[in-house]
């Protein structure tokens, strides 16, 4: 049939999406390589997350201090966001918490910021790969449902987010902790 060759394309397109990603595939119900991308969240809310986490790094991006001298992540899940990186000075942590304040749809908010200088590109792009072992260690973890968890590394730290079952945040918790490079796991779940 004709429609399977168009299938691929649209598959591949949408991975260049990749904020979008999730709310594709969860609203077309759609398969990859047999395994269903799953989100408890509401689509409503995946979009709110996103446009939180949007929202705030565009009002950092327009102050010229946070831009230059702060090294800002900024991650949503269900409500929740989570501030972590570094700046120079307790004025620039308070002034990005205040920003994230005014932020709507947000329920939480976790201020994980360090007063130091920001971190180099070698301990970023480590931080990647910190990510990417988790990541990988848990989707091979018997009994870890790993894609209803958020993980997030900054300077060493990998941060846990999702709306999980205390078990399961347990046996994530264990698996980070576990990978090689991680310094610390610092648990932002919410429990059903």
């Amino acid at each position: 049939m004709k429609i399977k060759h168009y299938i691929l394309p649209i598959v591949l397109s949408m991975f260049s999406l990749s904020a979008c990603v999730p709310v594709l595939l969860v609203a077309a119900g759609a398969t990859l390589g047999g395994a269903v991308v799953y989100d408890k969240r509401s689509v409503t809310t995946m979009a709110e997350d996103r446009d939180a986490a949007s929202r705030l790094l565009k009002q950092i991006s327009e102050e010229p201090e946070l831009k230059s001298q702060t090294h800002i992540i900024i991650s949503t899940f269900n409500h929740v966001l989570l501030l972590a990186g570094q700046a120079t000075t307790e004025e620039q942590r308070n002034r990005v918490y205040q920003m994230a304040s005014s932020v709507p749809h947000l329920k939480r908010i976790y201020n994980e910021i360090t007063i130091e200088p920001p971190t180099s590109g070698s301990v970023q792009a480590e931080d990647s790969w910190i990510t990417t072992k988790v990541k990988s260690k848990m989707l091979a973890e018997k009994g870890l449902s790993s894609t209803e968890i958020k993980v997030v590394t900054e300077n060493s730290v990998v941060y846990l987010m999702g709306l999980v079952t205390h078990k399961q945040a347990d046996l994530a918790a264990t698996v980070a902790s576990s990978v090689s490079g991680v310094s610390k796991v610092v648990r932002i779940f919410e429990y059903e």
